[in-house]
């Protein structure tokens, strides 16, 4: 079931004395498990769900008595059209499909990019998309950043959005990246659990310093020293917006060519000149989703993907080794918890 049908309709589901307290998203997660989290938050947000006739908010707490109702929308013709454009496909089934995503595209459309994203791309290859993601959205279940390459796994039934839509929710799938930052990061290792949410001053921005940042958890450890920046291996147990470059940056450690959370200042200190145009001509920020792990919504099964470095990144990598070597990253992985 969807929340998009054929003809509208309303469903009703009372508040018996069992399910008294619990949040109104939680509730109607349990009264019909066909719709997924993500489905009921949209409705909500809509204004499509209410509480005895009036709008409420997702946190709100039910009393026995209570009558949920939802409004499920006739379905809309899909605004993304199918583009002939390349994938990088790591691989397919029936219920998923695993691109390895070029720097410079975007995810989906959005205002200021309608066409020329991965899901028009998505929707030329597969013809059979999950529905769930909405008339934009059409089988995604998480997003990279327009300049962020890598990995993302797109689902091609109902069914697969649901189950993968979980497990994102769970932290089941596991997402590994590489991020080369400016500075000199001190340790082997470390993680942030700082919330992230929206900048309080500059809304295109996100910030640990949100007013309602949401809990985000992101670990790191050192590969490669350059003295000038760092190749870090990263790791999120979150997904929250620009969350990798919202905390490296914040602890001093911006990823290069990050035009959002700073760092060009540094490119002064770079000797080089080769080097220091390499990287004023990246055209991206340098952080790449390298592997990528998850559950099949079918068998069960442990599925791990993982791509390598794209060439500008590997091309400058090799020129940091060559200009601004650096001593070999310290084996042990230490982690140091920081608030």
């Amino acid at each position: 079931m969807s929340l998009e049908n054929q003809e509208p309709r309303e469903l009703s589901f009372p508040v018996g004395p069992g399910e008294a307290g619990a949040r109104l998203d939680v509730f109607l997660a349990q009264a019909d498990p066909s719709f997924s989290r993500s489905q009921i938050r949209c409705a909500i947000e809509e204004g499509s769900v209410r509480v005895n006739g009036k709008e409420s908010k997702a946190s709100r707490h039910l009393k026995a008595g209570d009558v949920v109702t939802l409004q499920v929308k006739p379905a809309v013709e899909t605004a993304a059209v199918p583009q002939d454009i390349p994938l990088d496909i790591v691989y397919e089934d029936a219920s998923v499909i695993v691109v390895n995503k070029p720097a410079g595209m975007v995810v989906h459309p959005a205002p200021g990019n309608p066409d020329r994203t991965l899901v028009n791309a998505l929707l030329f290859h597969c013809r059979d998309l999950s529905g769930i993601g909405g008339v934009l959205r059409p089988g995604i279940v998480h997003r990279l950043d327009k300049e962020t390459s890598g990995l993302i796994v797109a689902a091609k039934t109902d069914d697969a959005h649901r189950k993968l839509s979980a497990q994102f929710e769970k932290h089941d799938v596991h997402k590994k990246y590489a991020a080369l930052v400016w500075g000199d990061v001190k340790g082997a290792g470390g993680e942030s659990v700082l919330p992230v949410g929206r900048h309080p001053v500059d809304r295109k921005k996100m910030s640990t310093k949100s007013r309602r940042g949401k809990a985000a958890l992101t670990l790191w450890k050192v590969r490669e020293r350059f003295g000038t920046a760092t190749l870090l291996d990263v790791e999120i147990q979150t997904g929250r917006t620009h969350q990798i470059r919202v905390h490296l940056s914040e602890r001093g450690w911006p990823v290069i060519g990050d035009a959002v959370y700073g760092g060009a200042p540094r490119l002064a200190a770079v000797r080089d000149a080769a080097l220091r145009k390499a990287i004023k001509n990246l055209g991206r920020h340098a952080l790449h989703a390298g592997m990528l792990s998850f559950l099949h919504p079918q068998s069960a099964e442990r599925m791990v993907f993982t791509a390598p470095v794209p060439e500008e990144l590997e091309n400058l990598l090799c020129l940091f080794r060559r200009f601004a070597p650096g001593p070999p990253a310290n084996p042990v992985y230490k982690t140091g918890r920081i608030r």
